[in-house]
């Protein structure tokens, strides 16, 4: 598989460090350098789920001083990509996006979000798949088709948490991913890759990532299969090892993909604070020949107690330990040789859609996907209407307005976004601002969060001895209404 990429003029006056990557066969790849791209990343999505809210016409990619405040932090981590799970459309993403893109990172952002109308739900499927639901999820691509770090947008997160929901759902999914891809091809100036996220449920994940992945045969240009294939697993915990967190039966899954695997999300808070072991192993020689890296949960502190950063409503921040200790395990690693490895050729083909790929029963096996429901043609041949935009601008100040303390209470200082150079990534070492007093210590301010009760702890992650499971289906958040594609915590 190829996506092709296509380069975006921009001004003299604005900043643009990264440059838009294809996917060839399993890998993301540069097209500029040939080299493949290991996704160092980060979960963001300040206030999780709860923090979503239309109304208040906000979202984590809208307020220019919050994002220079967190782009400038992650710099300083070495991370390359954001997750952001719940976006609104009808903001303008402008300064953020510009933001992230000249500080070297990529962004990877769910279309859905957990409102109803907004999402496909996992128990009557085919009640959610209506036309204005395409509308809202096709406006999420128009506001960001144009940003040159928008990397993939996922068109499901963890719809399919277990063996009851898979009747069904698996070819709304596809359909979805289908209907992305189609008016992607319509409406973009270059393919973006579409994928899904999954739960690391191992019942259900190789009938899911065989059903996503094949190819229906006579389809167009294999629309409706992913370009991706992501999972949320947290079967690492602690002082885990290749196998005893079974990353060696990914690996063994995966070796073959067609196209590029990762970890969507990634970093069991069982023990808590997290030492972040599995790091080495994720970005070593075990592991990147069949994954392309991985996203860790989560950048802010909220109550499942998975955070990075301690903040309040009005911008002040404070380091967890566990920013600390993945900053120092990243420091670790060699990226100019994880990321500057030439991809090897390969044939990794994908298989002819077939119930004969469906191994367990209960599981959908029908790859006769839905029609488009009424209307939604219309649009993607026409044009979501009202239509968003967005552009690269210029960011005439790259200074951090918000305090930021260090875990010991001392005042991070001169904290600013560094915009690289062109076609530039952000690495370890790429923003040098001075970390002190996070080894080992906590101020007032951070001890509670950074500290939090073991056993509490213990509940919010299984641990890699049980069947690993992701953040949303171990939460049960919003299980008033059951589980949502582009789903938070």
């Amino acid at each position: 598989m190829l996506i092709h990429s296509a380069l975006i003029a921009l001004g003299a006056t604005l900043a643009a460090a990264v440059q838009p990557l294809e996917v060839r066969n399993n890998h993301f790849v540069n097209p500029k350098t040939g080299n493949r791209f290991q996704i160092v990343g980060v979960a963001y999505q300040p206030g999780g789920a709860a923090g979503y809210n239309p109304e208040l016409k906000r979202d984590p990619l809208s307020d220019k001083d919050i994002c220079l405040r967190d782009a400038a932090l992650l710099q300083v981590m070495g991370v390359n990509a954001i997750r952001v799970y719940n976006l609104n459309p009808d903001l303008n993403h402008d300064e953020c996006a510009s933001i992230f893109n000249a500080a070297g990172m990529y962004m990877l952002l769910d279309v859905n979000s957990p409102l109803v109308g907004e999402s496909l739900n996992s128990w009557e499927v085919w009640t959610s798949y209506y036309a204005s639901y395409l509308n809202r999820t096709f406006a999420v691509v128009e506001a960001f088709k144009n940003y040159p770090n928008t990397l993939a947008f996922f068109s499901g997160n963890e719809v399919i948490d277990k063996l009851e929901s898979a009747a069904a759902v698996p070819r709304y999914v596809r359909a979805v991913t289908r209907d992305l891809k189609e008016y992607i091809k319509k409406h973009s100036d270059r393919p973006i890759p579409v994928g899904y996220s999954a739960a690391d449920v191992r019942e259900i994940l190789w009938d899911s990532y065989n059903y996503f992945t094949c190819q229906i045969e006579g389809e167009e240009d294999n629309m409706s299969q992913g370009d991706l294939f992501a999972l949320n697993s947290y079967s690492w915990c602690g002082e885990s090892s290749f196998k005893e967190a079974s990353y060696d039966d990914l690996v063994e899954g995966f070796k073959n993909s067609p196209v590029p695997i990762f970890f969507s999300e990634f970093g069991c808070n069982t023990p808590s604070p997290r030492p972040f072991t599995e790091i080495g192993t994720i970005y070593g020689p075990q592991m990147t020949d069949a994954f392309s890296g991985g996203i860790v949960y989560e950048y802010t502190q909220e109550p499942n107690n998975y955070g990075l950063v301690n903040m309040t409503d009005d911008g002040p921040a404070t380091l967890m330990k566990d920013f600390y200790t993945l900053t120092d395990q990243y420091k670790k690693l060699d990226f100019s040789k994880i990321q500057d490895t030439k991809v090897a050729a390969n044939n990794n083909k994908a298989a002819v859609c077939s119930p004969k790929l469906i191994t367990t029963k209960g599981f959908d096996s029908n790859f006769t996907l839905p029609v488009l429901p009424p209307g939604a043609q219309k649009i993607i041949d026409n044009g979501v209407s009202p239509k968003p935009s967005g552009k690269l601008v210029e960011i005439k100040d790259w200074k951090v307005k918000y305090t930021v303390h260090n875990a010991d209470g001392s005042v991070l200082q001169n904290l600013a976004v560094k915009p690289l150079a062109d076609d530039a990534t952000n690495a370890p070492g790429s923003n040098s601002a001075s970390l002190t007093a996070g080894a080992g210590t906590s101020s007032s301010s951070g001890s509670s969060t950074d500290t939090a009760d073991s056993a509490a702890a213990s509940e919010s992650k299984e641990n890699a001895a049980a069947v690993p499971r992701s953040a949303a289906a171990v939460l049960g958040a919003m299980a008033a209404f059951a589980v949502f594609a582009g789903f938070a915590i």
